[in-house]
């Protein structure tokens, strides 16, 4: 590996997951959105986000999922946004930015006025503000006030900081099974002439961190969503349109490579602190310790060689990995390791073994890298307006 060579970069311009929901939004004719994805005209759209459903997954089980198979036609492929992982991607999902604007930019990420590590999907500090972190206003706050607008979702998640940060406007539904949550997504359409309903189900990527995306619970959960989703378009009101989208796909990653790279003293000599996920790897040197950042970033490239992309942290940047440079909002460059590591093979995952739970290590399904099994994700079309 030559240390400049890249992975590919997130297609934010085009076809990206942060188009999804204002395509949606000026497909109801809410002004100031753009439909850059092409989407039907319609009086209510449901926007159902399957956590952990990479495209290249959906086509290998979709013997599991025949109603999904069936809409397969209308598919148009997006990319994920980069770390390929949840807090990230649902933020350029709820937002319509990149992350270089909404600054979610990982799993946990670095608070650089407090050199401390925060994990953005669960137990942020009390005193660390959603909104004032990330302020960039959401898609369902900006057309909140031109039609009903509900997040229907697990009912932990009604005032979770990930929550308020990325997804923030209009009415929470919380709604415990698979079941319940579609159920309430009809009720919600079915008693407003325009709406706009987005439809959170995780159960699918919970399945694969634990049993793995080719185990036989994974593709059990893929029947069981397949299922109520075709329910979900039997009982629409007219006028409705039915997408379905992706926050990033999965890798499965056998026990023997899931690595404690803190047990390589090369490895971690000159790292303050770390952070990202075992498949983005962020290492933060001492502020303004660009030559201790060099040295890092070259000690990783001897250990791993082709099997990882390393990259510093401006070069990032500057290729456009969180979006357009020019966008970048002050301070969210600094959340960012100085040194990022990327497998580019899909069974490689990297830990902190000093900071992270032993149990973490019994993790299966993985994603957070720039592989296709990450990025790619699907756009289908569940039902189209029928007037």
């Amino acid at each position: 590996m030559t240390g400049t060579e890249l992975p590919p970069l997130p297609r934010y311009a085009g076809a990206h997951v942060r188009h999804v929901l204002p395509s949606a939004a000026a497909a109801l004719g809410i002004a100031g959105f753009e439909n850059s994805l092409g989407v039907p005209r319609a009086r209510r759209v449901c926007v159902v986000m399957v956590d952990g459903l990479g495209l290249g997954l959906l086509k290998a089980s979709s013997g599991h999922a025949p109603f999904l198979r069936s809409v397969l036609g209308t598919n148009r492929t997006l990319d994920a946004a980069f770390p390929t992982t949840t807090a990230a991607s649902l933020a350029s999902f709820g937002t319509g930015t990149a992350p270089a604007e909404h600054g979610i930019v990982g799993y946990d990420v670095v608070d650089p006025a407090r050199r401390r590590v925060v994990n953005q999907l669960g137990n942020w500090p009390s005193d660390l503000d959603a909104v004032a972190w990330q302020p960039v206003p959401t898609v369902l706050e900006r057309a909140a006030g031109s039609v009903h607008v509900a997040t229907v979702s697990l009912p932990e998640f009604a005032d979770s900081q990930l929550t308020r940060a990325a997804l923030r406007g209009g009415t929470f539904v919380g709604a415990k099974t698979i079941q319940a949550r579609v159920q309430a997504a009809q009720r919600q359409l079915a008693g407003h002439e325009r709406a706009l309903v987005y439809l959170y189900l995780n159960e699918l990527d919970k399945t694969g961190h634990r049993h793995g995306s080719d185990s036989g619970r994974w593709r059990d959960q893929l029947e069981d969503i397949d299922f109520a989703l075709r329910t979900l378009v039997k009982r629409l009101p007219a006028g409705t349109l039915v997408l379905l989208t992706a926050d990033h796909g999965m890798v499965d990653v056998p026990r023997e490579q899931r690595l404690d790279y803190s047990l390589v003293p090369e490895l971690v000599a000159g790292v303050e602190l770390t952070a990202g996920e075992p498949r983005a790897v962020q290492l933060h040197v001492a502020p303004g310790d660009s030559a201790g950042a060099d040295r890092v970033a070259e000690a990783w490239r001897r250990e791993f060689g082709r099997r990882v992309w390393v990259l510093r942290r401006e070069a990032a940047i500057a290729a456009g990995f969180l979006g357009a440079p020019e966008d970048l909002r002050g301070g969210v460059a600094e959340r960012l390791g100085d040194v990022l590591v990327l497998p580019r093979e899909t069974d490689l995952a990297l830990y902190d073994g000093r900071r992270v739970a032993p149990h973490a290590f019994d993790m299966v399904g993985q994603h957070g890298s720039l592989t296709r099994a990450e990025r790619e994700v699907p756009l289908l079309t569940l039902a189209r307006p029928v007037k």
